[in-house]
């Protein structure tokens, strides 16, 4: 026996016990409430996963008012015993309210209400968002636009579980709409959803199943009750089952990382991109490294050569990346220009011959500095301040082109001497941010407190980054929460002195301008492996062929030094090669030392003015393995989608749901206005089910064909119990109809009995039906999809009938009008 909301056995029997007993009136009870906080604890406890995805916990705050609105507003209707599409709307309407006020309360009107100027403001905080999860890696900074739209991603998530849970009556089912939430951070971050997370949204999920078994919202439904024997025996056994293939799952199915779920076992369906974004997804892509984007090229050069996309150099805000500068840049065609002098007495000069293969990105990999381009296809644009190349409407992917470049050939004492006032440098250079932490300008104070010249600087800032205090590691910053790029960033990473190549080269280029060294951040490939092939180039012979991909990504420091240009560095410990320039020669054995890092890229060498190699992201358009981008957005936009696919696609079954509860709900009704409702119920169950009645059938006929009818299976009818339901039905609507007024005041009591009687024919339908059949009637039901082709259809029928009396009377106008023009004269 199941239970009702909020009832108990006595008040059950009370309802549908014996004639002449008047049943007590039923009331709701904490069904809405406990199902409320069921989903609230879900899918706030699931959304505790993000942290990593979007940084700090800022955000939580607005999510989680976001979610309690939503949730007590749908149990307080449910509690007012609202209709289904009732309870969804006003959780759209609460959903609604709480976003105006939280995000666009200067703009709706009495603050929550939204207006005409509130939509403009949404439009304004998604393009945010869209430009947050596109240009950034994880963790996001979680400005209003990316928690806007968490927060109404979430609140859509509640009125699909609570939708699924309750007027559906498929609680189990709510795991998709929790799993549409950690599928986000097992994507993105490499330590995935996180123990905490998980355990909440597991414990939310199984009160969410709690609640649906022990109050049985529904007393018709065949559900077992949780009270029952034998259900401990089957929770735990399904616990058990549930436990053992989540263990099992990451091990067996391609794609899952290594670690156990949830803590390590990162989701990677659908590989690594092979365009890299600068200062992006640099730890993602390193943490998994997918070779992709391969890149091959030859060169005259005596070694295989760094390829340079892009630089950054504007480290103002909490996200850094580079300035394209569109206004200045210059139509790629005959010389580039460095813009600046260079005194040095030897330069030496490189011919590349590149082919980019896939490696997809608007930026162009080129050896530094390039004189001339020749062979692209496209329209390519080239910025006089750094020497980027950029597609204007053109990419990277299968380009063909030979590159002519050149540097000065460097020495420590040449660099030494530079040691005169720059002049003729942009100041996006060498503008120092207003908001550095004091931890990075205290730092950079005392580094080089005893250095005097702008190479002394650079050498001591390198060589401290170098020392022993910092470690190289990629997971040190997921840890602390500073993965990623800006000045926040940079001050916990000199906190922590744990990080990667983006943080040991930001640190390097922030000190630097601190110290009135111009400075950025140079983004591209390290020299890589060569392939054993040969290229023929005109004019040069056989060269040797090269090739590097997202494993030989880089980013380090350049600096620049009157005379001499932009010289690059190498700050990061443990990766790459030093350049000679800037090795220590009175301590070989020192940290900053080239024997140091000579095991790290076997059979390299590094040109003299170029720095180590470590993997790092290039700019691209498809970002790295771990990009917030292609990920966060598509899940986004992918859940919102499917939450109103599935609410679509749900309303045929929630109005079917909604008119049975309503005829049903008897305690309030007398048994003369409750038969006519319950024969409708049979009707529509017939209809539902294939059997719909003819036009010209009295309730007797088709009871008896329902009863007898072959569709019922092999038996040719009902069984026993739905045979004497029917009967029974069909007596109550023909004694109402055709019968005296019923006078017995005990009538009521009968009308507790039609929920069971209509429970039992639509059981026996249902079993006897086939599965088609089914599952048409639960989710596309003849008798709403009826009346709904009925109110389409009516108004063209209408429209058809107004035309054909409109034809007829002008025919019979014109008809009159002819006989009166051409009448002959004297006719009467």
């Amino acid at each position: 026996m199941t239970l009702a909301p909020g009832r108990n056995v006595s008040r059950d029997k009370a309802a549908t016990g014996t004639p002449g007993q008047v049943p007590a009136p039923t009331r709701v009870g904490a069904y809405p409430w406990a199902m409320a906080g069921a989903v609230a604890l879900s899918v706030a406890g699931a959304a505790i996963s993000l942290n990593g995805v979007l940084r700090g916990w800022a955000w939580y705050l607005p999510i989680l008012t976001t979610v309690v609105v939503v949730c007590l507003s749908i149990a307080a209707l449910r509690a007012l015993r609202a209709q289904p599409l009732m309870v969804a709307a006003g959780g759209f309407a609460s959903l609604i309210a709480v976003l105006t006020l939280t995000f666009f309360r200067s703009t709706g009107i009495a603050g929550f209400i939204p207006s005409g100027a509130t939509l403009a403001e949404v439009d304004r905080f998604i393009s945010r968002a869209s430009e947050t999860v596109l240009a950034e890696s994880a963790p996001v900074a979680p400005n209003a636009g990316i928690v806007m739209v968490c927060c109404a991603a979430l609140g859509l998530t509640v009125i699909l579980i609570d939708a699924l849970a309750v007027p559906l009556g498929m609680p189990a089912t709510t795991g998709l709409g929790l799993l549409a939430i950690l599928v986000v951070p097992a994507t993105v971050k490499p330590q995935s959803v996180g123990v905490w997370g998980f355990i909440a949204t597991v414990a939310g999920y199984l009160l969410i199943l709690a609640c649906s078994q022990w109050f049985a919202p529904d007393s018709r439904t065949s559900a077992d009750s949780g009270r029952n024997p034998g259900q401990l025996r089957r929770a735990v056994l399904t616990g058990t089952v549930a436990l053992v293939a989540t263990l099992a799952v990451p091990a067996a199915i391609p794609g899952f990382e290594h670690g156990t779920f949830p803590q390590g076992a990162r989701l990677n369906p659908w590989g690594a991109g092979t365009g890299l974004n600068p200062m992006i997804t640099l730890g993602n892509s390193l943490r998994a490294p997918a070779g992709s984007g391969r890149i091959t090229y030859a060169t005259n050069a005596s070694g295989s050569l760094y390829l340079r996309s892009v630089t950054v150099d504007n480290f103002d805000g909490e996200s850094w990346g580079p300035d394209d500068r569109d206004a200045e840049r210059r139509p790629v065609a005959g010389q580039l220009e460095t813009g600046y002098e260079i005194v040095a007495e030897e330069q030496l000069r490189q011919v590349t011959a590149v082919d980019t293969g896939t490696f997809t990105s608007p930026y162009l990999p080129l050896p530094y500095a390039p004189e001339s381009i020749r062979g692209l296809n496209g329209s390519w644009t080239w910025d006089p301040a750094t020497l980027a190349v950029k597609g204007s409407n053109s990419n990277s992917r299968a380009q063909q082109y030979i590159v002519v470049s050149s540097t000065p050939k460097l020495t420590a004492a040449l660099l030494q001497q530079s040691s005169q006032a720059v002049r003729g440098i942009r100041d996006d250079f060498t503008r120092v941010p207003g908001n550095v932490p004091d931890i990075v300008r205290s730092t950079a104070a005392t580094v080089t407190a005893s250095s005097d010249t702008p190479f002394a600087k650079a050498m001591a800032i390198q060589k401290y980054l170098r020392s022993g205090e910092f470690t190289y590691s990629l997971q040190s910053p997921v840890q602390g929460g500073y993965d990623g790029n800006g000045l926040s960033v940079l001050a916990d990473f000199l906190t922590q002195k744990s990080g990667y190549c983006i943080h040991f080269s930001s640190a390097m280029a922030v000190m630097a301008r601190l110290e009135g060294i111009p400075s950025r951040i140079a983004v591209g490939y390290a020299p890589g492996r060569t392939t054993g092939s040969t290229v023929s180039v005109t004019g040069q012979g056989a060269l040797p062929q090269y090739e590097v991909d997202a494993r030989d990504a880089h980013a380090w420091p350049e600096l620049y030094f009157q005379g001499l240009g932009w010289v690059p560095f190498e700050p990061t410990p443990s990766r790459g090669v030093i350049p000679a320039y800037a090795t220590e020669t009175n301590n070989p054995g020192s940290p900053g030392s080239l024997e140091n890092n000579a095991d790290l890229l076997p059979g390299t060498t590094a040109p003299a003015s170029t720095p180590g190699a470590s993997a790092a992201p290039l700019p691209g358009a498809g970002g790295g393995d771990g990009d917030v981008g292609p990920v966060l957005l598509p899940w986004l936009l992918g859940t919102a989608a499917a939450l109103g696919l599935v609410l679509l696609a749900a309303s045929p079954r929630l109005v079917r749901m909604g008119r049975r509860a309503r005829r049903l709900r008897t305690e309030d009704r007398a048994r003369e206005d409750a038969v006519p409702l319950a024969w409708a119920e049979i009707r529509d169950l017939g209809t539902d089910y294939g059997l719909p009645p003819e036009s010209s059938e009295t309730a007797r006929t088709y009871s008896a064909r329902l009863r007898q009818s072959s569709l019922l299976g092999e038996s040719g009818g009902m069984d026993d119990a739905a045979h004497q339901a029917i009967r029974s039905l069909t007596s109550d609507f023909e004694r109402r109809h055709y019968g005296p007024p019923v006078q017995d005041p005990a009538g009521r009591g009968r009308t507790g009995a039609i929920a069971p009687r209509i429970a039992a024919v639509q059981q026996s339908l249902r079993a006897n039906a086939s599965l088609p059949r089914r599952l048409r009637a639960d989710w596309l039901p003849p008798s709403v999809l009826g009346l709904w082709a009925w109110l389409l259809v009516a108004p063209f029928r209408g429209f058809n009938r107004l035309a054909r009396v409109m034809a007829k009377a002008a025919a019979r106008s014109w008809s009159r009008a002819r006989d009166r023009l051409f009448r002959p004269r004297g006719s009467q």
